[in-house]
């Protein structure tokens, strides 16, 4: 790590006035401060506070590309991170940066890790968020896979410009909820059964805003549409809560072409030999001139 010229100087007068602070940001924008000094810090726009009770494991730093890991603990209050935000899920994956600070003047500062929180748990009416460092995402698979399927995780990078079109979305009031994952809607007939199917569902206002989940399966029972979720809704949410759905795709060629009308933007490839064509043998009644086999 680098320090700040002025804290270096101020590090080896060996009488010092220093602090941490820790920086949250959400995957929203939302931005939290905390700090083990006794008083409040400001400084980027953020305040740190000093009633969190927040502290972290001591920080182990590698040369190369090992993982750096460590972890922040705290209490949980209204005024920090609460029980129902790490419930809903809203801090997995936010950006997480920790200062040494120079609390008599905040200009003397430098970075002492950066990353983004892993796993978050609670008890006893405290957090534990374990951190990981920027080389973590190292660890995760890159690359195009060679497969007939579409690889895009969503319609949005596969059919771009389509999540916004006429058709392709709705949005409504919830009618009836169960267990905040089964949505049910009374003469939804504008579109085909499954056609939100393996799309997304978005909360639009009340507690649970800006929260989302994926479509298992979009059924009519009769006159009335049932949307479910794979997972639950992590928040209070009920009827009159606004919603937003999102077309699913099977992320087939199939799909994408009629559905879509994108097959230009499929990102697979619907053409690869499959196993049944790597074990055929050469027989002596068909012609092998290495000709296409789609004549």
């Amino acid at each position: 790590m680098t320090f700040h010229d002025d804290l270096l100087q101020h590090l080896k007068t060996g009488l010092t006035t220093v602090a941490r602070c820790w920086g949250i940001r959400r995957t929203d924008g939302q931005a939290f401060g905390f700090t083990d000094h006794d008083c409040d810090l400001v400084f980027d726009d953020i305040t740190f506070r000093a009633d969190t009770g927040v502290t972290a494991a001591s920080l182990e730093q590698t040369t190369g590309l090992s993982v750096d890991n460590t972890e922040a603990l705290g209490a949980l209050s209204d005024a920090s991170l609460t029980e129902s935000d790490i419930e809903a899920g809203r801090f997995d994956g936010a950006e997480v940066i920790c200062w040494l600070v120079n609390w008599a003047d905040v200009a003397q500062r430098s970075i002492l890790f950066r990353g983004s929180i892993g796993e978050l748990r609670r008890s006893g009416g405290a957090f534990h968020a374990e951190l990981r460092g920027l080389t973590e995402v190292l660890n995760q698979p890159l690359g195009r896979v060679f497969q007939k399927t579409c690889s895009a995780d969503d319609n949005s990078s596969c059919c771009q410009g389509l999540s916004d079109a006429a058709g392709y979305f709705d949005i409504r009031d919830i009618e009836v909820i169960e267990d905040n994952r089964e949505f049910k809607w009374e003469n939804m007939t504008e579109y085909d059964a499954g056609w939100f199917q393996r799309g997304r569902l978005t909360v639009l206002s009340g507690e649970a805003i800006g929260l989302a989940g994926a479509i298992k399966r979009d059924v009519f029972d009769g006159a009335r549409r049932i949307i479910e979720l794979w997972e639950p809704i992590r928040a209070p949410i009920g009827s009159g809560v606004r919603v937003r759905l999102d077309a699913g795709s099977d992320h087939r060629f199939e799909t994408s072409r009629l559905k879509f009308n994108n097959a230009v933007g499929f990102r697979g490839f619907p053409d690869i030999p499959g196993d049944d064509w790597f074990t055929t043998y050469p027989s002596s009644s068909a012609i092998n001139d290495g000709g296409s086999l789609r004549e």
